[in-house]
């Protein structure tokens, strides 16, 4: 792994928030451009995965305004792996690339097709792209309002990418993918219009995404660029399962489109910036079976510090039970269609996994000797307190005269829970002749 400040210094910057102005001018010359993907080359040349997921989430994301979250390695393997083979594969909200190199090391000779609004991500991502010399076409620009900044043709030739901008922004189309794979920023606020209602990747709905959630419009925009037969794998927040009114009337049209195919309910923690638990929405284009599977992940992950990981048995196991498609006491439930209409399309998960574990039965004889043994501890030691309490003397008269009523207050109260009275300098020999017992018990 290429270290931040090795970054920095194949770059040529100072400071990191310098880095993404000054790769940009690079990349558009193609001798700079070249010279810098060598240097890279001599020092990582797996080209499986993301070298700037880390760099780019400590030095440049903007969690607050654009909830920009950098999807973890075994979510991206995950997310991947659901999919299969792919000739076109379409990433909105790219971000870096991660989860389209994912794709990448799976279909090395697909088109690539990635869109992303950050002016700081779009250089590494034209980076990400071009030095591993795929055929791909990067949208900078809103993916929703499909305002565009720039467009980027990269074309593979002997070594890397050729990178070129696209004169016609208006007219440019990009082909229908086989596949898409997303993680956008969870419940982005967006600026909704009347005349998107009137648009094809909207107009089945009649609804719009409210305006503080823009979760179920990032899916309906990357539904709208597959083709015919094409998957998708989304990962967002766990509320799209639930949440009631327009997103709750987007739901029940995917579902009676017979789009959605299978749900995974992953662990909170995963990710970098944000604790809460999220999901992997698997939808097809052109299904033929009519259920609807569950698979509830949210217990397979190690724990690593403050955060969540998915490790590959865990990924594995999730994979295994996803192509059997069959039910998996406590983890995978199949369901017709049917009883997701009964539930009103509502998808918590729970309403369809029960991983209730009944709490154990208490052995009362072991309760009633820890209490038991809690009592003589506790007898025991108010009786050295009070032993200690004889042993101290004040020669102050005033001070004097006021612990000794305390000193006979403690005494009287020990006394008289006890009914016994207390042995001056020492601790009963019955006390401790008791503790010696319950030790053997």
């Amino acid at each position: 792994m290429i270290s931040n400040d090795k970054i920095d210094e194949l770059i040529g910057v100072d400071e990191s928030f310098e880095s993404a102005y000054k790769l940009m001018d690079i990349l558009k010359d193609k001798n700079e451009r070249i010279e810098l993907f060598k240097k890279f080359v001599e020092i990582e040349n797996d080209f499986s995965f993301d070298w700037f997921t880390n760099y780019f989430q400590e030095e440049h994301s903007n969690r607050k305004n654009m909830k920009q979250d950098f999807t973890p390695d075994g979510l991206v393997q995950l997310a991947n792996a659901v999919l299969g083979k792919a000739e076109v594969n379409v990433d909105v909200c790219s971000g870096t690339g991660g989860l389209t190199i994912k794709r990448y090391s799976e279909n090395p000779n697909a088109t690539f097709y990635c869109e992303e609004f950050s002016d700081r991500a779009i250089p590494f991502l034209l980076f990400n792209l071009a030095i591993r010399n795929v055929n791909a076409y990067v949208f900078h620009g809103d993916s929703l309002s499909r305002d565009a900044k720039a467009v980027y043709h990269l074309t593979k030739s002997n070594e890397f990418s050729d990178i070129e901008l696209v004169d016609d922004i208006a007219a440019f189309e990009h082909p229908n993918a086989d596949t898409a794979i997303m993680n956008p920023p969870y419940s982005l606020t967006w600026e909704r219009k009347d005349e998107y209602l009137e648009q094809p990747r909207f107009k089945d709905y009649g609804v719009l995404a409210p305006k503080s959630k823009a979760d179920f419009a990032f899916l309906l925009q990357g539904l709208e660029e597959l083709n015919e037969n094409g998957v998708m794998s989304i990962v967002l927040p766990h509320g799209v399962l639930f949440r009631g009114a327009s997103e709750g009337k987007i739901r029940q049209k995917l579902i009676e489109n017979n789009y959605l195919d299978t749900i995974i309910g992953l662990p909170e923690k995963l990710f970098f910036n944000t604790d809460i638990p999220t999901v992997i929405l698997v939808l097809k284009k052109n299904r033929t079976n009519k259920d609807v599977l569950f698979i509830d992940a949210s217990k397979e992950f190690k724990k690593v510090k403050n955060h969540n990981e998915l490790t590959q048995e865990h990924i594995d196991k999730v994979l295994s039970i996803y192509r059997q498609r069959q039910d998996v006491d406590k983890l995978a439930y199949v369901t017709e269609m049917a009883e997701i209409e009964e539930n009103e399309f509502n998808l918590n998960i729970p309403r369809y996994i029960d991983t209730f574990e009944p709490e154990p039965v208490i052995n009362l004889s072991e309760v009633q000797d820890d209490l038991t043994r809690l009592d003589l501890e506790i007898k025991q030691s108010e009786q050295e307190f009070t032993s200690m309490l004889q042993e101290i003397h004040r020669t102050d008269p005033e001070t004097d005269k006021e612990f000794q009523q305390f000193k006979q207050f403690f005494t009287n109260r020990i006394e008289k829970k006890y009914h016994e009275p207390i042995a001056r300098k020492r601790v009963t020999e019955e006390t401790t002749k008791e503790m010696g017992q319950m030790s053997l018990l």
